[in-house]
């Protein structure tokens, strides 16, 4: 699949490419020898006035909507005819005369002084072309950067506009709106029709809160492409009440945002959630109506695996404790200035205490840690200050003892989760082969502890197992992180396996290979077709088959490999069976490699078994991207989208993530064909 066969020219998605293309000015020499009518623009040669509210295409008659602005109409010359405005970089140059800059210095000082609304908003308009330009960047920095519409009614906002443009004309938040509307919707037709290109996609499902209570469900698809990139989508984010979310009405929010895109529900692999709550409460109703299957954040199990693990109560009385002294010193102003003294006299100013955060486990990590680091520091402060240690309870040997000991182990789950944050992991083929290794490296680290980081470790241990079923069977080899594993040329020996597991999977697969691709496949009978060939002869069908069998017994009907050997296994397997035994016994390649880049490399070899994997290697580790979700403190993102007005949030957090994808999806297909060529 090359991506640019939908002609997603830049001029539909927005300024980025444009403003490349005019740096250079026209197309030809000619350009410079045309008059500049200030007035009006170029763009009107081709398009014929229906009224106030429409304009005709004078090259192909297409009717469009005209709300005061020719953007559309470019985009339309652009797109459908390839006629670019040859006259835009002339007049780009044209407008910045000595006199003009003499008037604009003149402006910008008389701005400074006046209110945006007596100088900026009343003030005769720049060229059209530049004007429209600007519009295209102010409303890019507002989804770009996740702003409110109402931005442009700030005064600091005005009186920088102000400066850099004094006869712009600031638009309202009701005309950005309606500016939004227009590119979210040309965007939406391409990712439209992107997503019609998808074997099979995941669903992300993401419930968050924004700073007014309200809670919202984000829905993202994940799939991989004709080319082997892994494809990451928004679709949509819309009210929702988490606990009408929890009570089983999923499906049906999911299918409508489906059909939205044009899609059915055939085309969803499985649904990823983002809590346990949500997973158990809808994947049972999914499964019956929808036929998908459920899965849960993997980020969000590893939290509740290793709070399990933290509630042993040593552990919780050291932490409590460890709470105490840090909020002594954010509380504590000469405590703090005692601590930073002694830090500076070593010149160890970086280090800073930390506070946790329930419900991010690694904050209590980095918690541990300041205070270790901290140690001398801190006790050398509540000695010389005779409150410090009757307003907080110290450390006790013991529980300083404990902490360095629990350290190492939450230090060995921190790699995990740097390890599921690099972009070769990101699928949950990397889960199966991180959780093992979790469970076999902390339990190494636990035999020379004592006996409270033991019963940690073993409550980690015990929850790991259980959470994802390593201890049955059945929900092993059912699992699609164990699947996907094994599709990964990275993990396919399946080392965390037993020998009868592995051996039981590769059946699996055969089978689910026999089930989805037998229409693709060689048909069993193709092998016995010369014995058939009496059907298409006339006469006795009955006497041409003796003479048929006659001629064949005359025959030697077996080679000497067959009367040596016996028979040849290959001759009679399937081709679908004989790509996987061959994938089976291809070796294993380095841990770092990309599972996608080898697969796009070897689809060839393997057509099969590469569309399976392409299936199993969409599903993500986790229901948001990797950073955010093992992430120590609130992202930009999550942080932004809290604040936007409910009016216009789908739209912004919609071109926020899918506006720079899509075009680099187009960037990398149109290089990859001029690297082709």
């Amino acid at each position: 699949m090359v991506f640019n066969t939908y002609n997603m020219a830049a001029a539909n998605l927005g300024p980025s490419s444009r403003r490349k293309r005019e740096k250079g000015g026209g197309q030809d020499g000619s350009s410079t020898a045309l008059y500049v009518d200030r007035r009006k623009s170029k763009v009107w040669n081709y398009y014929t006035k229906l009224g106030d509210a429409y304009v005709e295409c004078n090259v192909c008659k297409k009717q469009l909507s005209f709300h005061n602005s020719t953007t559309t109409m470019r985009e339309h010359l652009v797109r459908k005819h390839s006629i670019r405005d040859t006259l835009l970089s002339q007049l780009k140059d044209d407008q910045t005369s000595e006199s003009d800059y003499v008037a604009q210095e003149n402006t910008a000082k008389r701005s400074r002084q006046t209110t945006p609304e007596s100088s900026l908003y009343h003030a005769a308009s720049c060229s059209e072309p530049r004007t429209d330009m600007i519009l295209e960047l102010v409303l890019e920095m507002i989804f770009r950067d996740l702003h409110p519409l109402s931005v442009v009614k700030d005064k600091g906002f005005g009186l920088l506009i102000g400066y850099l443009e004094p006869n712009f004309t600031l638009p309202s938040p009701v005309q950005l709106s309606s500016m939004l509307w227009h590119r979210y919707n040309v965007v939406k037709q391409h990712l439209e029709r992107y997503l019609q290109t998808a074997q099979a996609i995941v669903v992300c499902v993401e419930f968050w809160v924004s700073q007014l209570s309200q809670t919202y469900l984000t829905v993202t698809a994940n799939f991989i492409d004709g080319e082997w990139r892994r494809a990451r989508c928004v679709m949509e984010t819309q009210q929702a009440h988490k606990d009408k979310a929890e009570e089983g009405d999923l499906g049906e929010k999911l299918s409508a945002v489906l059909s939205e895109f044009g899609l059915s529900s055939k085309s969803v692999f499985c649904v990823m959630h983002d809590s346990p709550q949500s997973t158990a409460a809808n994947s049972q109703q999914l499964k019956n109506v929808y036929g998908w299957n459920s899965l849960c954040c993997a980020a969000r199990t590893l939290h509740l695996c290793i709070k399990a693990g933290l509630e042993v109560e040593q552990v919780q009385e050291a932490l409590s404790a460890a709470r105490g002294i840090v909020r002594y010193f954010q509380q504590d102003a000469k405590a703090t200035c005692s601590l930073n003294s002694k830090l500076e006299a070593i010149n160890k100013t970086k280090l800073k205490l930390v506070m946790d955060v329930g419900s991010r486990w690694i904050t209590t990590i980095e918690m541990c840690e300041s205070l270790l680091d901290l140690k001398w520091a801190i006790m050398s402060v509540l000695e010389e200050h005779p409150k410090g240690t009757a307003a907080v309870q110290n450390l006790a040997d013991h529980q300083w003892k404990l902490l360095q000991d629990l350290v190492p182990v939450m230090r060995t789950i921190k790699i995990a989760t740097s390890f599921l944050r690099e972009e070769q992991n990101a699928s949950v083929s990397s889960l199966m082969p991180c959780i093992h290794g979790i469970i076999a490296a902390i339990g190494q680290q636990s035999e020379e502890s004592g006996a409270v980081i033991k019963t940690v470790v073993g409550n980690i241990r015990s929850e790991l197992t259980q959470r994802w079923g390593l201890s049955e069977d059945e929900k092993v080899l059912e699992s699609p992180a164990v699947i996907a594993s094994f599709l990964d040329p990275r993990f396919k020996e399946m080392r965390f396996l037993s020998p009868s597991l592995r051996s039981e999977l590769h059946k699996r697969v055969k089978n689910m290979l026999s089930q989805v691709f037998n229409h693709q496949s060689p048909s069993a009978t193709q092998f016995w077709m010369p014995n058939l060939d009496y059907k298409a002869e006339g006469g006795d069908a009955g006497s041409q088959l003796s003479a048929h069998k006659d001629r064949c017994s005359s025959t030697p009907s077996q080679s000497m490999y067959d009367i040596l050997l016996g028979k040849d296994p290959t001759e009679s397997m399937p081709e679908i069976h004989q790509q996987l035994e061959n994938y089976i016994v291809e070796p294993l390649c380095k841990r770092s490699t990309n599972p996608l880049d080898w697969w796009k490399n070897n689809e060839h070899r393997f057509p099969a078994v590469a569309r399976l994997s392409r299936q199993y290697l969409a599903v993500p580790a986790t229901a948001v991207l990797p950073d955010q979700a093992f992430a120590a403190g609130e992202s930009t993102l999550e942080h932004r989208r809290a604040v936007l007005a409910p009016e216009n949030l789908d739209q912004i957090l919609f071109l926020h993530q899918n506006f720079d994808f899509l075009e680099s999806m187009r960037n990398s297909s149109e290089t990859w064909n001029r690297t082709a060529h």
